[in-house]
């Protein structure tokens, strides 16, 4: 896979999507995560985020875990800001 190959997949992981994954995950309604919600308080744990991190790995994501543990308080619009730069 080349680099231009992963330009559409990756480019897909905007705040909307990464709120999907994260519901779903979760087994709740994307509307019910909000864009600064603290996603260790709806119950994202380390595993799930690995689960999350090998899912946007698989559409072409450039992400590690330390990543996004490193930016401070997990909620969608960080790690969507993120996500759009890697």
């Amino acid at each position: 896979m080349t680099d231009t190959d992963r330009t559409g997949p990756a480019a897909a992981l905007d705040a909307e999507r990464i709120r999907a994954d994260i519901a779903e995950l979760l087994g709740e309604e994307p509307e019910s995560v909000g864009d600064d919600d603290d996603l260790r308080d709806l119950g994202l744990d380390s595993m799930r985020l690995m689960h999350l991190i090998e899912r946007w790995r698989a559409r072409g994501a450039r992400v590690e875990f330390a990543d996004l543990a490193d930016l401070g308080a997990p909620t969608v619009r960080v790690w969507s800001a993120h996500l759009s730069t890697t």
